[in-house]
């Protein structure tokens, strides 16, 4: 009934887990674990009995004995993402810190049940994919060895034999990293080995505690030092032209540092490369003054104008239209059904490598991120032109 990870494929098990059980298969350090397949989701779908609820069971807690009874990482991985069409970048559900075989049941279906979730649905549509009754969609489910990440990042291979390794980092787990909740360190390693950095103040960090996960903030040493040297941001690159090499194209990998070895959480196809990063880097998070503008990172390119519309949380998405300008403090997936409405988007944190923004480059529409304050910078409902490839928000007529 489950399938262990170095033996999944992309046919049975999705594309997240497929492709790490080649890169298991190729001798590269991937956490532990095992994969619930695309028939078990069919199965319980269609025989929603206790038959199946008590084998899947069992064969979980064979799995989780395995893995020695220890917190793990239950992730969806459907057969409609990382793939080379569509990365589905946060569209899913992950539920870290699980332990025990009930609550790894629990995250189960939840992330069987996210296939359906309104970002998701909303996604799939914006890119012309399947919608429900489809019959076309389903959800294999990956359960690995959750990792105590030190610092956790993503890195975009090379798209070009002399192109460079793109690098973020930041503290503690993955998630603050490709949800944009911090503007994470950058790292740009070009093909001679060369190290070039922006280091952020990073303010928040989660980790894990017993299992639980806590987001705490970020001690006053450690928001301004860097997350990592320039040894490891090469060793990192070399990793990623090999994982490059094994999968066969460019790849946006997730991973964890802990202690001195580097972990792959996860890989998938590039669908959309990033603008180039503002020549004046001194320039970000200028106030917006006289001239009325501001400068960011380049997060996603292309020119908009429309109404600037801060949103600050969940309670004002029902203030969005079409054509806005969507100013936030940062967007996380569960976002993405504003992203397809909106002309553009403003971030107050996050990295280019982050799941918002590798959906706003799907989505073709312009983003700036890491505007220092733009939620109190920026005035509601008044006009605004961004420029996702300069990292510039410009207010009109004022």
């Amino acid at each position: 009934m489950i399938h262990q990870l170095r033996d999944a494929v992309p046919e049975t098990c999705g594309g997240k887990a497929g492709t790490l059980g080649a890169l298991v298969r190729a001798g590269l350090l991937v956490p532990d674990g095992f994969v619930i397949p695309f028939d078990v989701y069919r199965a319980a779908l269609a025989n929603p009995t206790t038959t199946v609820t008590d084998v899947l069971r069992d064969a979980i807690a064979e799995g989780l004995a395995r893995l020695g009874d220890r917190p793990v990482a239950v992730r969806s991985s459907a057969d409609d993402e990382d793939t080379p069409a569509a990365s589905a970048a946060g569209q899913h559900e992950s539920v870290l810190a699980v332990q025990g075989v009930d609550s790894v049941m629990n995250a189960v279906q939840t992330c069987w049940t996210s296939l359906w979730s309104q970002r998701a649905t909303a996604y799939r549509a914006a890119l012309g994919g399947h919608e429900r009754g489809s019959g076309h969609v389903a959800m294999a489910v990956l359960v690995q060895r959750l990792v105590d990440a030190e610092v956790s990042g993503v890195m975009f291979t090379p798209t070009g034999r002399c192109g460079n390794t793109a690098i973020e980092a930041s503290w503690g787990l993955g998630p603050t990293v490709v949800g944009g909740a911090v503007t994470p360190d950058a790292y740009r390693v070009d093909g001679s080995g060369a190290v070039t950095e922006n280091i952020s103040d990073k303010r928040l960090r989660m980790d894990r505690d017993g299992a639980v996960l806590v987001t705490r903030d970020v001690s006053a040493t450690d928001r301004g030092a860097a997350t990592i040297d320039d040894e490891t941001a090469v060793r990192l690159s070399r990793l990623g032209h090999t994982i490059a090499s094994v999968l066969g194209g460019p790849q946006d990998v997730e991973w964890a540092l802990e202690g001195d070895r580097i972990w792959i959480l996860q890989a998938r196809p590039i669908t959309a490369g990033f603008p180039s990063p503002p020549p004046d880097e001194s320039a970000n998070n200028a106030a917006i003054g006289s001239p009325p503008s501001s400068t960011g990172t380049p997060g996603s390119p292309g020119t908009a104008t429309g109404t600037a519309r801060i949103v600050r949380g969940p309670g004002d998405f029902a203030r969005v239209r079409p054509g806005d300008i969507l100013v936030c403090p940062y967007t996380d997936p569960a976002w993405t059904p504003l992203l397809r409405i909106a002309k553009g988007v403003v971030t107050e944190t996050g990295g280019v490598l982050s799941h918002a923004a590798i959906v706003a480059r799907e989505m073709r529409i312009p983003a700036v991120l890491a505007v220092t304050g733009a939620t109190d910078l920026i005035r509601d409902d008044t006009p605004v032109t961004i420029d996702g490839s300069a990292g510039t928000v410009t207010a009109v007529g004022i």
